[in-house]
Formats: C-alpha cells, sequence, structure tokens
C-alpha cells in the first residue's frame, strides 16, 4: 500500500505556486493517529516546503489544494478566509429531493465525541446551497455549495434536510446496498452482501480561485472507482 500512496499519481495541476490533487478517500488530510500515511506528509515528501491550505475529511475524495511557499499559502488562505474559494461538492444522498438552489443557514458547533450540531445560539454561522442532478429510486445526487467552511457542514446540513449522505451513520446515513435498488438481485447462499461503496458518499468535485498572477483557476476532479459506480448502478436501476 505505501508504494501507492505517491502524491504525484494524484496531481491534476502544478505550477511554481500550487499542487492540486485529487485526493483519494481512506486518507486524512492531516497527521492522524491511525495512519501514518496522510496528505500533509506526502506532499512535504513531494515538496518540501508544501503546506495544505484546507482539508477533507478522511472519507471524502476529490479537489485538494497544497502550497509550495509560504506567499502562495498566504495567498490562498485570505480567499477561503474572505469566502472567495469557489467549492462545488457532490453527494449521493438518501430520499427523492428535487432541490433547486435550496440554501439552509444553520449555525454549527462542535459537540462531544467530534459530532457537529446545530445550535443557533452558540454556533458559527454556516451556509450551504443545494441543487438536485439527479434523483432515483430512493436516493438523489446533489451538488452542494459551501459558502462557510465548518467542519462536517455539509453532512450535517444534508441530515437536517432529511438527506442524509449515503454510509455517513455518523449523522443518520445508511450503507447502500445494491440490493436496495436492483430488482433481480440474486445473493448466492450462504454468503453476506457488502455495501456498495465502503464510506460516505462525498466527494469534492470543484475547486476555483485566482492565482498569485491574478488569473482565475478551476479545478475539476473525476469521480473516483467508488464513487463513480455507485451514481453509474443509481442510473442502470433508475
Amino acid at each position: 500500500m505505501g508504494k501507492e500512496l505517491k502524491l504525484k499519481n494524484w496531481i491534476l495541476f502544478e505550477d511554481d505556486d500550487f499542487i492540486v490533487i485529487n485526493k483519494p478517500p481512506f486518507l486524512a488530510s492531516l497527521d492522524d493517529r491511525s495512519s501514518r500515511f496522510n496528505v500533509n506528509r506526502l506532499a512535504k515528501d513531494y515538496w518540501q516546503d508544501a503546506q495544505m491550505c484546507h482539508r477533507l475529511d478522511k472519507d471524502t475524495s476529490g479537489v485538494l489544494l497544497i502550497a509550495k511557499h509560504p506567499e502562495a499559502y498566504k495567498h490562498a488562505s485570505i480567499q477561503f478566509e474572505k469566502r472567495k474559494v469557489d467549492k462545488v461538492y457532490h453527494a449521493v444522498v438518501e430520499g427523492v429531493h428535487e432541490f433547486k438552489n435550496r440554501v439552509i443557514n444553520a449555525a454549527l458547533i462542535t459537540s462531544g465525541k467530534g459530532k457537529v450540531v446545530i445550535n443557533q445560539r452558540q454556533g458559527k454561522e454556516s451556509e450551504t446551497s443545494f441543487m438536485s442532478l439527479g434523483i432515483y429510486n430512493r436516493y438523489s445526487l446533489v451538488e452542494c455549495c459551501p459558502v462557510t467552511g465548518r467542519m462536517h457542514q455539509i453532512r450535517v446540513h444534508l441530515a437536517e434536510l432529511n438527506a442524509p449522505i449515503v454510509g455517513d451513520e455518523f449523522y443518520g446515513g445508511n450503507p447502500f446496498y445494491l440490493s436496495s435498488i436492483k430488482k433481480k438481485y440474486n445473493l448466492k447462499k450462504g454468503s453476506i452482501e457488502n455495501p456498495l461503496i465502503q464510506r460516505f458518499a462525498l466527494h469534492a468535485y470543484k475547486l476555483g480561485l485566482t492565482g498569485i498572477d491574478g488569473k482565475a483557476y478551476k479545478f475539476e476532479a473525476p469521480y473516483p472507482k467508488d464513487f463513480r459506480v455507485l451514481v453509474e448502478q443509481l442510473e442502470k436501476n433508475k
């Protein structure tokens, strides 16, 4: 596994200022006690002065921006702080939902055991807009555009809309089994059906910001195999 974990394998874009990668799932952005591998360490192995400009949850795949020097880090940080970075995520959620620029403002606060909850009085302002991209039998593919960047924001806001992310058991989602949508699904006798995707179905699809050169940059990360197969099965079994 260690041989496969090379930052260069995931690079979408690189110049003198930034490295943009398509982070695979199951890999922490920052130091993680459960594994000696994480994007931050791999980035520094690739480029000594690398700094993470933001983070994605361990299970979340997709676009991740890495600065190659302090000036680039500061340039990106200011844009994140001033909410000038365009972020687009795709999520497969439970239920049939026809979101059309559905905006949710729900302040968030971290409670015990790392769980984030809505608390309008004590929480920090949090805003996300949602648009349905595909509606299937019992599930929906949703585009999520967070204005703020709170921890677990998209996951909690979707749960609040009764649209928990597939596989996100921490916030009310359930594992996705192919038998739930495939009419003639046959399981071999004595075998146990495994979830089609082994994580919660959230992918950071696009990221847009202004470079140090003043140009507008937009980066798009293709779906990893597990997310792609999930969407393909939903399309196939409408």
